[in-house]
């Protein structure tokens, strides 16, 4: 392949068109570079990117690397997210995807469980997005599936390990929150 120009012009092109996070063994294989050299030229195109006031840069995510929105614009793309164009999830759906990614492997009673509420048709829908999988059954009476995130809800959601799944404590309220709570729905008596 021809000089750095070519490279940073392809790497960009590959980023573009793919489907999941290319690893760098992947990207040095096709780009004829060493393996050491990825990094490099993935900074340099961030670099261009950045320079030339695109919305878009590489991080890497779910082993790999992949284009994503600049990170200031995403109020922008939450107005899109809230228009008739874009594709949704159901909050249930959210719900269930935010137990299996904190408790993983948790089964569908489990789910239910902690939601208060029957999640099959959340679980159903997720799966078919491909964003949990069953990953094992339970050693227990009827051998009840067991659910987690793919490679594909780390890629959807940025990160490049679960370890990157923001502290569950930060988004739970303060316990005199939660007691205020719990005392208007106790019964009087």
């Amino acid at each position: 392949m021809g000089d750095v120009n070519d490279r940073l012009a392809a790497l960009e092109a590959i980023l573009f068109v793919t489907e999941a996070p290319v690893p760098d063994r992947e990207l040095a294989e096709v780009l004829e570079v060493a393996t050491g050299d990825v990094a490099g030229l993935v900074e340099a195109l961030n670099g261009r990117l950045e320079e030339r006031g695109s919305g878009l840069t590489v991080r890497r995510s779910a082993g790999g690397w992949r284009l994503y929105t600049r990170r200031e614009l995403h109020p922008f793309l939450e107005r899109f997210a809230a228009s008739p164009t874009a594709r949704r999830v159901s909050s249930a759906a959210l719900e269930v995807l935010a137990v299996v990614a904190y408790r993983q492997p948790v089964s569908r009673g489990q789910i239910a469980e902690i939601r208060g509420v029957d999640s099959e048709s959340a679980i159903r829908s997720l799966e078919r997005l491909g964003l949990i999988a069953e990953v094992g059954r339970l050693s227990t009476p009827g051998n009840p599936a067991v659910y987690g995130t793919t490679d594909l809800f780390l890629e959807k959601l940025g990160l490049d390990t679960l370890d990157d799944l923001p502290p569950l404590a930060d988004h739970v309220p303060p316990a005199e929150v939660l007691d205020a709570l719990e005392e208007t729905f106790r019964p009087d008596g």
